[in-house]
């Protein structure tokens, strides 16, 4: 019986750490990236569907959605839009 509680709690934690992971922060709007004077700003594509494996259909969304291109980013696997800022 305390091996069951035990394992149900540990359970319970998992869970609740990959749904925090799940809605943790997206990409925020207007970010960034510095590149020897050119300045790249990123925002989350907006019509990307699913998980991003591959970042050449990526970037064909967002140049359908008037941005340069994009990438595949972070551990969550999201369509990322480039342009220059």
């Amino acid at each position: 019986m305390e091996g069951c509680k035990r394992m149900f709690s540990t359970v319970f934690i998992l869970v609740l750490l990959l749904v925090a992971i799940g809605t943790g922060p997206m990409v925020v709007e207007g970010k960034v990236a510095t590149k020897e004077k050119s300045r790249t700003c990123e925002s989350l594509s907006m019509k990307f569907k699913g998980l991003c494996f591959r970042s050449s259909n990526c970037a064909n969304i967002c140049q359908k959605e008037g941005f340069m291109g994009g990438k595949c980013v972070g551990f969550r696997l999201r369509c990322t839009c480039t342009k220059k800022c």
